[in-house]
């Protein structure tokens, strides 16, 4: 599984973390294209925190080109999973459907070209679209898949 792979940028053991493939989390392209007509560009010049492990969500964010990295930390503070997600991928996309709290944060890496759909327009979108509505629904369940993986690795 060349896909999947750790990132050692923290100090941590990475025979401890999770593997979890990034690419769950990249979206069809049409998706990509139509969500990004309705979001705002986020400049991150340098590495920027797009949203934190608890947080409440307040949108989604689309990552049109760079890297970002997520990051989950157990509730002693260890860190449990560290990976870089790819163009394409669509950050916060579970707590944004759900209405509950986000799992992971993301950080997105200097020079990565972000962008920024809130919470309303989101709904909004999914109401208007339902096409796009089953393509969000195949990028959570490609996210659940990657998820029950890793934990039974």
């Amino acid at each position: 599984m060349d896909h999947i792979r750790q990132v050692h940028i923290f100090d941590f053991a990475p025979e401890r973390l999770m593997q979890l493939d990034p690419t769950a989390f990249v979206a069809d392209p049409e998706l990509v294209k139509a969500l990004s007509l309705r979001a705002t560009p986020i400049a991150c010049a340098t590495d920027r925190v797009l949203f934190r492990q608890g947080d409440e969500p307040v949108g989604l964010y689309i990552l049109q080109s760079g890297q970002a990295m997520l990051t989950m930390t157990a509730a002693t503070g260890e860190l449990i999973l560290a990976f870089d997600t790819y163009s394409g991928s669509l950050l916060g996309l579970p707590g944004v459907v759900s209405g509950q709290s986000f799992t992971l944060t993301a950080v997105a890496r200097a020079g990565a070209q972000v962008s920024f759909i809130s919470l309303d327009q989101f709904k909004a979108f999914m109401q208007s679209f339902p096409l796009h509505a089953f393509k969000i629904l195949q990028v959570l369940a490609a996210e659940v898949s990657a998820a029950r993986r890793a934990i039974s690795a």
